[in-house]
């Protein structure tokens, strides 16, 4: 016959079981932010970071033009080179 946990002996066993799951959890954690150390920083600070980007340089109206004419003619090539494989 299974014998009956008192409420205070099932208490102190729930309480062993919590302790250890928490253990092992703290150890998985320490793991994780050894792995990926920018986790451990508090989110605030990760927003920054990435918040703080070196600027790109954009490109001038001539230099999109330019872009633009470069594009039409290598297409029109390949158009031509694809027209004549047929």
């Amino acid at each position: 016959m299974a014998k009956r946990l008192s409420t205070e002996r099932l208490r102190e066993l729930a309480r062993t079981g919590a302790e250890q799951s928490l253990k092992r959890l703290r150890a998985e954690i320490a793991t994780i932010e050894r792995t990926f150390p920018e986790l451990s920083k508090p989110r605030g600070r990760r927003r920054l970071k990435r918040a703080v980007r070196k600027r790109t340089r954009r490109m001038s109206a001539a230099a999109r033009k330019a872009v633009s004419r470069r594009m039409k003619r290598y297409w029109a090539e390949r158009r031509k080179a694809r027209a004549k494989a047929k």
